[in-house]
């Protein structure tokens, strides 16, 4: 069944963020413009992998399958785009109907393992282009048969934005893909992290400090249990909470019959052992996998399940967009969403959270956003 055409304007993503997936276009630092196409790639090799893909969850919208079809062909379009912008004084682009496209080529019967393959190859093809761009190349102009000028900053901008909202239209395969991974080398990332680092232990004392002593708190991702350890021992009561089955049977395993598989999106938050709000909210690297939409319904149940003035801390990765990565101690991939500090504060503003205190920290592999942030007496939405 042939989807609506997308008759859009999208162009006016040049100049704010997109709300829906997050991407800051103004803001982007266009070096890394081609290590954020071959991330994006990566996203697609692992979708295309699922049982599922080529089916779509609605009749009108495309399956994974055809989203990724339409990337690979975008990355491939745009390549040739900013190859005739260096070549050419001011050329303009033939027209390109991408839903044409998708019916013409039957995006839906294609192969996923095929496509992911192509993808990848046109992500690198793309990516190889604008690395080749330098100085007052980012400012030569092209023109769309629509009559939109742009230059090759600015349709880099546009592209990135175009490959990044499509990942974000099949981020409903995340969760599973995400806890799947994470169940299948709990062992392995349980014995890879048991050595807290010195900046989560000075979390934890600075988060034990804003409540009095014996204060409750409900642990969102507690892994194998490292944090809640240091929690209890800064003197504060701990109930473990995770959406990996694996985590919560080896929390089970060391004592803590308590533990509890909460998805803190979908499930009961409410504490079993008291009928009383908890005092406060530990997610240090945990809400880093949920979605972009989903992020702030969760924090609005976070905070109602916190009393008035209850502490929430949780660190999530610095950037734009999401992606896939296999890394660390997990050897599959985990699904990373990324935020700006300006995003993360207005949700968890208008979820009812005041933010306290937001730190910019530098990781090994990326840049983290560490939050303190304590529930107002209004609730917001």
């Amino acid at each position: 069944m042939p989807i609506e055409p997308d008759t859009k304007d999208w162009t006016w993503t040049l100049e704010r963020a997109c709300p829906e997936c997050g991407f800051d276009a103004p803001a982007l630092d266009l070096a890394r413009v081609p290590d954020a196409l071959r991330d994006n790639a990566t996203l697609w090799e692992v979708v295309l992998g699922t049982d599922d893909a080529a089916v779509r969850p609605s009749p009108h919208v495309w399956s994974p399958l055809e989203y990724a079809c339409h990337v690979r062909d975008v990355n491939r379009v745009f390549a040739g785009r900013v190859r005739q912008m260096l070549e050419d004084d001011g050329p303009t682009f033939a027209n390109w109907d991408q839903d044409e496209t998708a019916e013409t080529d039957d995006y839906g019967s294609q192969d996923p393992a095929t496509v992911a393959a192509e993808v990848v190859a046109a992500a690198e093809e793309v990516a190889q282009v604008y690395e080749g761009v330098g100085g007052d190349q980012w400012q030569r102009r092209g023109t769309r048969s629509n009559g939109d000028v742009f230059t090759v900053d600015t349709l880099a901008r546009y592209h990135l934005h175009d490959v990044v909202h499509h990942a974000h239209d099949v981020s409903h395969v995340t969760k599973r893909v995400t806890v799947a991974s994470y169940d299948a080398w709990a062992q392995e990332y349980a014995a890879g992290t048991a050595e807290m680092p010195g900046s989560v232990r000075d979390a934890v004392a600075s988060f034990a400090a804003r409540l009095p002593a014996g204060a409750r708190v409900l642990e969102v991702g507690s892994a194998a249990g490292r944090d809640a350890e240091a929690l209890e021992q800064a003197g504060l009561s701990v109930r473990r909470t995770d959406i990996t089955p694996a985590f919560v049977a080896m929390l089970r395993a060391a004592g803590h019959d308590d533990a509890a598989v909460v998805d803190p999106l979908t499930d009961d938050l409410t504490d079993p052992t008291r009928d009383a709000p908890y005092d406060g909210v530990w997610a240090s690297a945990s809400l880093l996998h949920v979605r972009r939409e989903d992020l702030p319904d969760v924090l609005v149940r976070l905070a109602g399940a916190v009393r008035p003035g209850g502490v929430l801390r949780l660190a999530v990765k610095e950037g734009d967009g999401a992606r896939f990565s296999t890394h660390g101690h997990v050897g599959a991939p985990r699904h990373f969403t990324f935020w700006r500090e300006d995003g993360l504060r207005a949700v968890l503003e208008e979820a009812g959270w005041e933010v306290a205190e937001v730190e910019h920290a530098s990781g090994e592999r990326d840049d983290w956003l560490d939050v303190t942030a304590l529930r107002r007496e209004d609730r917001g939405r």
